[in-house]
């Protein structure tokens, strides 16, 4: 973090001092990392006690002094450590991260949101900016009211980029972290069905995503995606200035000839108001050409030239767990575990990339030359429409011409019943109950040369089936909104 003083942190969450007078607090210097979580505490650190749902942060003030954090923002007096003493955390938190963008004058805010991509995007431009200078970004999917304050404390004085990812469970959300990090550029992904069941409809979504453009500054750029109606109709919102991007013929930053390899990894020219170049990707899927012509629009905006953004793109590799995350045994199956997020638009895209990566352009009349599985879970949040959407994309692995279909719990189960409807499947689509039963299944079934894909929602779990089927596994320190 930027250094302060304890003083200063008091001064700016408007919190009170305990366990030391003004004239040491002023003296005691917070420079280390800021953190929720006890175990993540360091030397010269400020741990921040908030109190969850099951657990009270205060309890563990000592462990993160052990660790060597030398003061505490709490909201009751505590005597393990020098504390801050404020009335609400989430307050405070906000108010201190802000305080950390107000004191680099030289900081370049990028905010992204979309309904998926989010990730992905932000991945790809920390990649290409931290080519060029030193660089910020969340680590996985940190975009919420508490995960943007842990990013925005990471910044330090020599920090010039940092990349915000600002999701919203509802109407209001992507405003506060605007409050907590203003962007002077706004990358506009999609609005999809993502999380319909909590925002009420896809119009409630859009409102929610355009308040991203809106706290744009006249001198910032609104990036937004040509191919998405509701996100170019964000054009109209914002005033800043615009720079569309996406395959339509008046998108500023246009994709054309647009090709993928053996793996499903894309290639294609990208056409810009400042040239044109040939770029090639290390990441599985087209879906990740929308996402590449938004990095490239704020990069050059940041400053970057194109051949240059061009190189960085093609070295980019996947830096978030379970995101399109390819693994290759060593019997010939490769293992493609996306299944950290989930909604009907990421689904069809990763359905779409599991078939190029079998070496079939989908279609009835096409056979891949793999086999192809699609282990799916269900997509939650979606409200009424959920039956609807879990149907419509069993229908769509049938169009596809996916081999098999391994449909996974109670609330997915309307995929398995719409592949069966849509193409008088028999054994290719198939439900399970759980995990379990679908490792059974991938185990005595799989043969070389498989390619088998795991997607679903975060809370289905089905990262640790992929985890365990590659070979592999991770503790899931994650959190994120759409």
């Amino acid at each position: 973090m930027i250094p302060m003083s304890l003083a200063q942190v008091a001064q700016v969450t408007g919190g009170r001092l305990h366990g030391l007078d003004d004239a040491a607090a002023e003296a005691l210097l917070v420079d280390g990392p800021v953190v929720t979580d006890s175990r993540e505490a360091g030397p010269g650190g400020l741990y921040v006690a908030r109190i969850g749902e099951h657990m009270d942060g205060h309890q563990f003030v000592a462990p993160a002094a052990a660790l060597g954090a030398v003061a505490a923002m709490t909201t009751r007096p505590v005597d393990e450590l020098p504390c801050v003493v404020v009335d609400d955390i989430q307050d405070g938190l906000a108010s201190l991260a802000r305080s950390v963008v107000d004191r680099h004058p030289d900081l370049t805010v990028i905010g992204i949101t979309g309904s998926s991509g989010k990730t992905s995007t932000k991945d790809l431009l920390a990649s290409v900016l931290s080519s060029a200078a030193p660089t910020v970004a969340p680590v996985g999917s940190l975009n919420s009211e508490v995960g943007v304050p842990l990013t925005v404390f990471r910044v330090e004085p020599q920090t010039r980029f940092l990349v915000v990812e600002m999701g919203a469970r509802g109407v209001g959300h992507i405003a506060y972290l605007t409050r907590i990090s203003p962007p002077r550029i706004g990358i506009e992904l999609n609005v999809g069905s993502a999380h319909v069941g909590e925002f009420g409809s896809r119009e409630a979504i859009a409102v929610a995503k355009a308040e991203l453009v809106q706290a744009l500054p006249e001198t910032g750029l609104a990036v937004l995606n040509a191919d998405d109606p509701n996100v170019r109709a964000m054009a109209a919102k914002t005033s800043a200035r615009v720079r569309l991007v996406g395959t339509a013929s008046d998108a500023d930053v246009r994709a054309t000839d647009i090709t993928l390899d053996d793996g499903g990894r894309p290639s294609f020219r990208v056409t810009t108001p400042d040239g044109a170049a040939e770029v090639t990707l290390a990441l599985h899927g087209e879906h990740h050409v929308g996402n590449s012509l938004a990095v490239v629009a704020a990069a050059l905006e940041c400053g970057l030239a194109l051949p240059d953004i061009a190189a960085a793109l093609a070295t980019a590799v996947p830096a978030s767990r379970w995101r399109m995350e390819v693994t290759e045994r060593a019997d010939g199956v490769t293992v493609v575990n996306d299944a950290y997020n989930a909604n009907p638009d990421s689904m069809r895209a990763a359905l779409k990339a599991l078939v190029a990566m079998g070496g079939g352009r989908g279609g009835s009349n096409t056979t891949p030359a793999r086999r192809t599985w699609a282990v799916l879970g269900s997509m939650l949040e979606l409200g009424e429409e959920s039956t609807a959407e879990h149907d419509a994309i069993g229908r769509l692995a049938v169009r596809l011409n996916i081999s098999r279909l391994v449909v996974v719990g109670d609330t997915a189960r309307p995929m398995a019943s719409g592949a069966q409807h849509e193409g008088s499947w028999g054994d290719e689509a198939v439900w399970v109950p759980d995990a379990d039963a679908a490792y059974a299944l991938l185990a005595e079934e799989l043969r070389p040369g498989d390619v088998v894909l795991f997607k679903s929602s975060r809370d289905a779990g089905l990262r640790w089936l992929g985890d365990r089927l590659a070979g592999g596994g991770a503790a899931d320190s994650e959190e994120g909104t759409t």
